[in-house]
């Protein structure tokens, strides 16, 4: 039976990892996929430990992996953890907040089931999906993003920094990641735009974003960094 590796950086997600979680396990697989659930805390500072242990011990059902960091590294270093302790056929990146749906893993797991795919990437601004308005500079930095890093990449991605994002394992087991911060985004996406033969689409997705008030972490610091690492990995090929 095929597996599916759901991976949740969780940093300071103390509040709303159990939400997040019971949307998960309540959500049913195409195929009678099976669910490994794959959680890294990266030092968190509030009680996000507490509530995953707390969660674990009343859901013995669920196939949950818990792991921790020592000290804070940041979202890129907690999927790299994770990634490398995936033991499912397949692989989505889940944000331990409630911004994403996890209803719609099957949107993007289908083009990988029937054959089409290898890469699925989860669009915010494509299909007709609910998406509550929120940040127009925040929205412009993400289309200028993906823009500049389709025309390193060749590709016609629509949001190149979104978070759901489903690999086969073995594939992004495969690729060397250097970023432990949101660099990930931009240095995936180059790096897999350079697999030959490489079949990567794209389904529109919901989108339910946060306030700064309600948690949300990303700050114009990170959309420098995307920008160094489009041209690190985009334009100059850096490993």
């Amino acid at each position: 039976m095929k597996k599916l590796s759901i991976i949740i950086p969780a940093y300071n997600e103390g509040a709303t990892i159990h939400f997040i979680l019971d949307k998960v396990k309540r959500t049913t697989l195409l195929n009678n996929i099976e669910k490994e659930i794959i959680i890294v805390n990266d030092c968190s500072k509030d009680n996000t430990e507490e509530a995953i242990n707390s969660y674990i011990s009343q859901n013995k059902d669920l196939n949950i992996q818990y792991f921790k960091h020592d000290v804070n590294k940041g979202k890129g270093a907690a999927l790299h953890t994770g990634i490398n302790k995936a033991t499912g056929d397949y692989l989505i990146i889940q944000d331990a907040d409630l911004e994403y749906n996890p209803e719609e893993y099957n949107l993007l797991l289908k083009p990988i089931i029937d054959d089409f795919a290898d890469v699925v990437y989860g669009s915010r601004f494509m299909g007709g999906n609910a998406h509550r308005i929120l940040f127009f500079w925040h929205t412009i930095g993400n289309k200028f993003l993906t823009t500049l890093s389709n025309m390193f990449s060749n590709l016609n991605l629509t949001d190149m920094e979104t978070c759901y994002k489903v690999f086969k394992t073995d594939l992004i087991q495969n690729i060397k990641l250097n970023e432990n911060r949101f660099g990930f985004e931009p240095e995936i996406t180059a790096k897999i735009s350079r697999i030959p033969k490489i079949r990567i689409y794209e389904v529109g997705i919901s989108y339910y974003g946060r306030t700064y008030e309600e948690g949300k972490k990303i700050g114009w610091k990170d959309g420098f960094r995307a920008l160094f690492c489009i041209v690190k990995y985009g334009f100059l090929k850096l490993n």
